[in-house]
């Protein structure tokens, strides 16, 4: 019975603690992993941290015999049992970090003695481990008493699987730069932690590189990766003590006949310079942790450059759009205005035609009167008077009325 979570799709048997809600607690773990841009930067497996805290929440003894896959191919698996309830068995997988590490008689004596000494106050390391797994721990959280420190010991048993795989890789380095090695050569090997996306390990006089080939999907990665490379380092004084990070668009000296379909990239090769005080003490586990999850901070980078470039981009266009939009509407109401100014004009225009028209009707028509008044002759009107005077009566002269 198992459960993929890179899928996530999951089975139970034998199981008091219902299937429907780990499914429900693994997709919850998946959609915020989704949400998290960061979440497979943590050390900690947030599937593994919700299970192991709704056992401890839950109020009734369950039994649980469950399996489930994470990213990066790592497995798991947790036992409860009726018998003993407060005893929790937890196995874990995970894959060789080199195709020439062979890990068929369990993990390496310094792995366990990290394991051993990070879980001793709640955990014990069962030997032989489950058949199919590298380890197995006996886990007893009623050992502890307070509340905290429980939550603690949840927190710290989630990131197993990066003790497993920093402790891996810090022996690698430290074979790598023991002294009996330190003026040899040898040729670089390669490491996965993230499938398809391998890196190479080469040792050199007093110090390690670490070489990433990267590879992007879409030409916009391509572009903001390589700007990011070239972006000048700040001053050395203010990080000296930290590796010394170089970017080349073609293969170093260091992979000379490895495969070609490694060396085929569109994004260059990233060199870090590992130096034995960076993985000395407690600082080994950090650098080790770094190193296997540098080409997915690189691309964490760039998506989040890429999402605010864009965003920049709708905000410069909603901007550019609200300017044009602005001026548009100026622009009609100017046109509006300089239309009613026109028709005014034009109006005017007509009146003073209308007048002048007008004007020119009215001397018109006074020269036709003129032509159709009668002809007036200079002193016809004294000779019309003398000449053709009618004489008046004088009153004496009137006629009287007959009887």
């Amino acid at each position: 019975m198992m459960m993929r979570a890179g899928s996530f799709a999951s089975k139970s048997r034998n199981c008091r603690l219902s299937s429907s809600s780990l499914n429900r607690t693994l997709h919850g773990v998946v959609v915020r992993k989704r949400r998290e841009g960061m979440a497979y930067f943590n050390r900690e497996s947030r599937a593994l941290l919700e299970i192991l805290n709704n056992l401890q929440r839950a109020e009734k003894q369950t039994t649980i015999d469950h399996s489930f896959y994470e990213f990066g191919l790592i497995r798991y698996h947790i036992q409860v049992s009726p018998s003993d309830p407060e005893d929790i068995r937890l196995s874990v997988l995970t894959p060789p970090l080199s195709a020439d590490a062979s890990y068929s008689n369990g993990l390496p004596d310094c792995t366990l003695q990290d394991i051993r000494r990070k879980y001793s106050n709640f955990a014990e390391v069962i030997e032989p481990p489950r058949e199919g797994f590298l380890l197995t721990l006996k886990l007893n959280f009623a050992r502890l008493p307070r509340v905290k420190d429980r939550a603690k010991a949840i927190n710290d048993v989630s990131s197993l699987q990066a003790v497993i795989l920093s402790s891996q890789l810090k022996d690698i380095l430290w074979n790598l730069g023991s002294k009996e090695r330190v003026h040899a050569t040898c040729k670089p090997f390669k490491l996965v932690y993230h499938p398809q996306e391998p890196f190479f390990v080469s040792r050199a006089p007093e110090k390690i590189t670490a070489i990433f080939p990267m590879c992007f999907k879409d030409n916009s990665d391509v572009v903001l990766a390589t700007s990011f490379f070239q972006v000048s380092p700040p001053p050395r004084h203010a990080f000296s003590k930290a590796p010394r990070c170089t970017w080349s668009p073609i293969p170093p000296a260091e992979l000379r006949g490895e495969n070609f379909e490694y060396l085929t990239t569109n994004g260059g090769f990233v060199s870090v310079d590992v130096f034995p005080y960076h993985v000395e003490g407690t600082k080994g586990d950090q650098t080790a942790w770094i190193l296997l999850n540098f080409i997915g901070y690189v691309k964490y980078h760039v998506k989040c450059t890429r999402g605010f470039v864009q965003r920049r981009m709708r905000q410069r266009l909603e901007t550019l759009a609200e300017v044009i939009q602005q001026a548009r509407i100026k622009g009609y109401v100017s046109n509006k205005k300089l239309q009613s100014r026109k028709k005014g004009r034009k109006l005017m225009m007509g009146f003073l035609k209308l007048k002048k028209l007008k004007k020119g009707c009215s001397v018109f028509t006074d020269q036709i009167k003129r032509l159709r008044s009668r002809i007036k002759i200079k002193g016809f009107d004294r000779l019309r008077r003398n000449w053709f005077r009618v004489p008046r009566i004088s009153a004496s002269k009137k006629c009287s009325k007959l009887d």
